[in-house]
């Protein structure tokens, strides 16, 4: 989230193919003593966010409850009374960025302001977090958010706290989050996750898999819709997993895509062990629904995937994108993919190379292997050298830009609906995104922006296309004139 400066974003995750190092997280510290200076803006505050949609959606809530306290949004740290570091955990790479990042805001704390670090890296260290960073006041979990203000005011007299425990009933049903206006929008449906993946730290820093009921997401998205939100996208660790004892994911979806002026549907991310016939029906069924889906798989190896403990094999996973293409002949896809896990042959890596081929991937997130404490993979045998991981991850990221450079030439020249987002990152135009996830950057002014266009790709770089506006704007997706 970058759209203002009070929400930043510290993610590398705007192109689908990675490099393969980074998740998203950065770098903490603390202070042992009392503010020693006022701030000299004692009613604002600073989130800066990394690592995943999730996270970006929990800066929203953590926005929406210091505003509920009369804070107001910060520009830059130094211009804040509340700094806050929201951090990731899935990468040991991720989270020493972090600890450097807290180090650097040390300058910003010593006008006045107060440090926390919150999110998954407070999670799973908690008041080990206070002795490595001496300068951080708090440390609070996602389960902790709403005691932000009282962290803050203890903080400010002197008192430091680590806030960790997880609570099986906390959905933030009564706080509004605080969203910097736009057309799109996270929900967030489903918190925690049942899975227990060998590699995976996010089921010890989110703990259990709980729902929301379907009313509370069908009510926030109806207030979505009435602020001029046009496309949402449902957040949950295993999101097609979503059941509130009532209704399933399916029931969700039409629901959500039922909506009055909601005009496009997306979810992340999905396991395929969820991808029921009811859920897949109504992903076809539903006008609102996306036709793009990012469907980890993490290894195309069977052996590798049961060391992995993903519950499924190559097959099955297959099958379900056997099952989407033949519903949504036109879906996008993209995935996960992990090379270097422990015990990984050069045979298992073919295989991977072989789905890769076999799926044709429009993109993909791509790792190296990241050991994490308090993880099972951490005690397999077989670890595979890092100059061979990092060899596997320079081929499996050619292949896989090879594939979408491919099939995004054969697109030049066809025309789509996008919706402008926001102004394009490194040129003067602006950058929109089609229904399939396709990134496009068009000349344009930045009344646009929030708009539906047609537009003709007149080129690709391989990751993103040039575009063209071939008519008039499709509709408003929020409040202004077409013109």
């Amino acid at each position: 989230m970058n759209k203002d400066g009070a929400i930043k974003d510290g993610t590398d995750k705007t192109a689908q193919v990675m490099r393969g190092e980074n998740d998203g997280a950065d770098d903490a510290r603390r202070n042992t003593s009392a503010v020693s200076s006022a701030p000299s803006h004692p009613r604002r505050f600073y989130i800066e966010t990394y690592g995943c949609q999730m996270n970006a959606a929990d800066s929203e809530l953590m926005a929406g409850v210091l505003e509920r306290e009369g804070y107001a949004r910060a520009e830059q740290p130094g211009e804040a009374a509340i700094i806050l570091v929201n951090t990731c955990a899935v990468r040991d790479h991720a989270e020493q960025r972090v600890f450097g990042r807290v180090g650097a805001l040390k300058r910003d704390k010593a006008k006045g302001a107060v440090l926390g670090v919150v999110g998954c890296m407070a999670q799973r260290l908690g008041a080990r977090l206070l002795e490595r960073a001496p300068h951080v006041d708090f440390v609070v979990g996602p389960d902790g958010y709403r005691q932000l203000p009282q962290l803050v005011r203890d903080a400010q007299s002197g008192d430091r706290a680590a806030l960790t425990a997880f609570l099986s009933t906390e959905h933030y049903e009564d706080i509004t989050p605080g969203r910097v206006t736009g057309a799109s929008a996270w929900i967030t449906v489903q918190r925690g996750c049942n899975y227990r993946c060998t590699f995976c730290i996010v089921p010890y820093t989110r703990g259990n898999e709980r729902s929301r009921r379907l009313a509370d997401v069908v009510r926030e998205a109806q207030g979505l819709a009435a602020q001029g939100v046009s496309e949402v996208t449902l957040l949950g660790q295993t999101v097609n997993s979503w059941n509130d004892g009532t209704h399933d994911f399916a029931d969700l979806l039409r629901a959500v895509g039922a909506v009055d002026g909601i005009r496009r549907m997306r979810f992340t991310s999905p396991h395929p062990n969820d991808f029921s016939d009811r859920v897949i029906a109504a992903m076809a069924d539903t006008p609102a629904m996306c036709e793009y889906v990012h469907l980890p798989v993490q290894s195309g190896s069977d052996r590798v995937l049961k060391r992995m403990v993903r519950r499924y094999t190559r097959g099955v996973y297959l099958d379900v994108v056997q099952r989407l293409r033949a519903a949504i002949p036109d879906i996008s896809l993209s995935t996960d993919i992990i090379v270097g896990f422990p015990g990984e042959t050069d045979a298992d890596f073919e295989e991977t190379l072989s789905l890769v081929r076999d799926v044709g991937f429009d993109g993909a997130y791509t790792f190296k292997f990241s050991p994490r404490e308090g993880t099972p993979a951490l005690k397999l045998p077989d670890a595979v050298p890092d100059e061979v991981a990092s060899e596997r991850l320079a081929r499996l990221i050619g292949l896989v830009r090879e594939g979408a450079r491919t099939r995004n030439a054969a697109l030049v020249g066809t025309t789509h609906e996008v919706l402008i987002e926001e102004p394009a990152s490194k040129t003067p135009q602006l950058q929109g995104r089609t229904r399939h996830g396709r990134v496009a950057i068009l000349d344009g002014p930045a009344s646009w922006i929030g708009t539906y266009r047609r537009v003709r790709f007149t080129g690709t770089t391989g990751a993103t296309f040039s575009a063209v506006p071939v008519s008039v704007p499709l509709a408003i997706a929020q409040g202004g004139s077409a013109a």
